[in-house]
């Protein structure tokens, strides 16, 4: 018990202030520059901002989720979504710097509320854990799609690193529910959406 806590206490560093690292190479890479305004880069900042911040909570939710899991096999498609989710916190956190943006102030209270949160999903019972799972990934994908919506049209580079964000967390949900995720209750849903939605207005300042 204690050492299973010593390494999500490590996980947790590793994710919240250690530079994050991909194993894939960040789409949009090879991209000239964009000519963005002062304004724009911003603007643009600020969102990815806001996505670090997801991916800090998507890291904790998965870390929290596979603790709780009863069934090694759903542990292990957890672990693996969370190394795809860790190239994600990779992507934003250069893109960041690349924009002359920093990460939210409040991550260490997202990862610390977002790993109790899938830390009780998992303690519901896989179907629920795979569920809820389901859920979040549907609405950080249409969290995504508004986002490409605010986007500046030239800026190629975060287009493309969101555009493949949302292709992972597409698959998933997809992945969710082949192994057998159960529909949540809309009250249940809206709560998400709340949350979700205090997250992202605050990260987006702050």
């Amino acid at each position: 018990m204690i050492d299973g806590l010593i390494v999500e206490f490590d996980k947790a560093l590793r994710a919240v202030f250690a530079p994050a690292r991909s194993a894939r190479p960040v789409p949009g890479e090879g991209l000239t520059g964009n000519g963005l305004s002062s304004e724009e880069r911003a603007q643009v900042a600020a969102l990815m901002r806001v996505n670090h911040s997801g991916e800090i909570c998507a890291q904790a939710l998965y870390h929290g989720q596979a603790l709780a899991s009863r069934v090694e096999s759903i542990r292990m498609a957890l672990h693996k979504a969370a190394a795809e989710e860790g190239d994600h916190l990779s992507w934003t956190e250069h893109r960041l710097a690349e924009l002359g943006g920093r990460t939210s102030l409040l991550n260490p209270l997202w990862y610390a509320g977002a790993f109790a949160i899938g830390w009780m999903a998992g303690r519901l019972g896989d179907d629920w854990n795979l569920g809820f799972l389901a859920e979040t990934e549907r609405q950080v994908e249409a969290h995504l799609d508004r986002h490409m919506q605010r986007l500046p049209a030239d800026d190629r580079k975060s287009r493309a690193i969101i555009d493949q964000m949302r292709v992972d967390e597409s698959g998933h949900a997809q992945m969710a529910e082949r192994l057998g995720a159960r529909e949540l209750p809309g009250t249940v849903k809206y709560a998400m959406k709340l949350a979700s939605g205090v997250m992202t207005r605050t990260a987006y300042w702050i």
